[in-house]
């Protein structure tokens, strides 16, 4: 028993798409939700901390640099303790930690400590939160899966309008202290979150086969065959050079509105706008995806969206007025909106669900190389030039880059069908629950077949059919 998976979608379970899978959507919801807003809701608390340690912003800054680096770059960790521990038991304890880190971090005494539990102890927490719910997603739908991916993915910009005037509340009530004290309590709820993640039980059986349990045993904790899928390493190589550009202008926006002579409450109502747009633009691509003749394509309106994010930046960084910026943080907020609904669901559709939880934690350490180098560099830019024209431009032609190799990639490299990896799950999941009979052969009957032939021919089923041989 010490290397059986606990919840690892076992073979012959059908995604409900419905019914317990909306109360793990909405566990879902909340953790993406948290994982994302959280390192830039604890920025509201950099001037105090400024204040109390004497240090300078970019010191400060290092906390959600570390959150994040610690979200992405630990995705192979969180990969091999799901497949090792199953996916319930990795969040309760991924919300323990990311509690622990912010209630500690409330009795710190140096930044250095900050960043050890504010940073690598929560973002730790958040990383072994994040996966997991996703994977749970992936085994709960199928049919509605785009929409899912898109409702789940709108936690970021509700919870990041929610977080950062809680965050400034909390500051000027309880001070810094009492405020990653009362946000550590928060981020219990991530725990309960975990327990609403309920594995699927496969299908009884009056006797346990033994050949399959053989086969778990020996199955690879990080499976790396995933790199043998031309349309994974694609989408990995596209997601990097994406990555590079892709969280650079939100960044810079206001400090590019205050630049141009505008009050810091106008500057940052900005990104108010763009989170309020990008609420509504990820359900929205979500059940845009999952229309019948998209879903088939969903690779390409995701090359789709990144061109449509690439363009926005170009146009941005011929902004000269505060109207420009507006205009500028409408289109990014749809465009960002449907790069974050359809991210997970294109790779979901490459690699199958069984492969995911590999998958993931892969992608997300080639990204953490990469969120990590973007906005340092564009800074640097910009101290170089003095002009956020320039950052806005080498955004814009990262991004416009990504979608050019995905799209292309898929295009003439990738001769296999959509459907073709699930096609090969399926036969697999057939073979196996065959194995797994104990009847004689000629006596078995296989329920997926009688299922497909009452669906092939529904018109038949309950009448006398007639033809040449009994017609009189």
């Amino acid at each position: 028993m010490g290397a059986v998976v606990a919840d690892d979608g076992p073979s012959g379970v059908k995604a409900p798409d419905g019914g317990w899978g909306w109360a793990v959507l909405f566990g879902c919801f909340i953790i993406t939700g948290f994982s994302y807003a959280f390192p830039k809701a604890v920025s509201v608390f950099f001037k105090e901390l400024i204040r109390e340690f004497g240090i300078g912003y970019s010191d400060t800054a290092w906390i959600s640099s570390i959150l994040l680096a610690m979200l992405y770059g630990t995705g192979p960790l969180c990969s091999v303790c799901v497949n090792r521990f199953g996916c319930r038991p990795v969040m309760l304890v991924g919300g323990l930690f990311a509690s622990m880190g912010m209630v500690t971090a409330s009795f710190c005494t140096s930044i250095v400590q900050i960043y050890l539990t504010a940073g690598v102890i929560t973002g730790l927490g958040l990383a072994l939160n994040f996966q997991p719910s996703l994977i749970m997603l992936t085994r709960y739908f199928d049919k509605r899966r785009p929409l899912a991916n898109g409702l789940s993915a709108a936690g970021s910009p509700v919870f990041l309008c929610a977080l950062s005037p809680l965050g400034q509340i909390l500051q000027h009530e309880y001070g810094w202290r009492g405020g990653f004290l009362i946000l550590g309590g928060m981020l219990l709820n991530c725990c309960v979150c975990g327990a609403l993640m309920r594995p699927l039980e496969p299908p009884k059986k009056s006797e346990a086969p033994k050949e399959p349990a053989e086969k778990k045993v020996k199955k690879k904790l990080l499976d790396f065959s995933v790199f043998k899928d031309g349309g994974f390493v694609i989408y990995t190589l596209a997601a990097s050079i994406m990555v590079l550009g892709l969280f650079v202008p939100p960044v810079f926006v206001v400090s590019y509105a205050k630049d141009l002579g505008y009050p810091d409450t106008k500057a940052a109502f900005l990104l108010t706008i763009l989170g309020f747009i990008d609420i509504f633009a990820r359900p929205v691509c979500g059940m845009v995806a999952g229309l019948k003749w998209v879903r088939p394509r969903c690779v390409y309106l995701f090359s789709f969206a990144m061109i449509f994010n690439g363009f926005t930046d170009l146009m941005g960084s011929m902004s000269v007025d505060y109207g420009g910026l507006v205009v500028f943080c409408i289109f990014f907020g749809i465009s960002y909106g449907m790069v974050g609904a359809l991210q997970f669901e294109v790779l979901m559709a490459i690699v199958g669900t069984q492969k995911f939880s590999s998958a993931i934690g892969l992608v997300l350490l080639a990204e953490a190389m990469a969120v990590l180098i973007g906005p340092p560099s564009a800074g640097k830019l910009l101290d170089a030039t003095g002009r956020y024209m320039f950052v806005f431009i080498i955004a814009g032609i990262e991004v416009t880059t990504s979608a050019l190799v995905l799209a292309l990639g898929n295009f003439f490299c990738i001769k296999k069908k959509p459907e073709e990896p699930h096609a090969k799950e399926e036969a697999a999941e057939r073979e196996e629950l065959n194995k797994c009979e104990d009847r004689p052969e000629d006596t078995r009957v296989d329920s997926i077949e009688v299922e497909q032939f009452l669906k092939d021919e529904p018109e038949k089923n309950g009448e006398v059919v007639t033809n040449p041989e009994t017609c009189v």
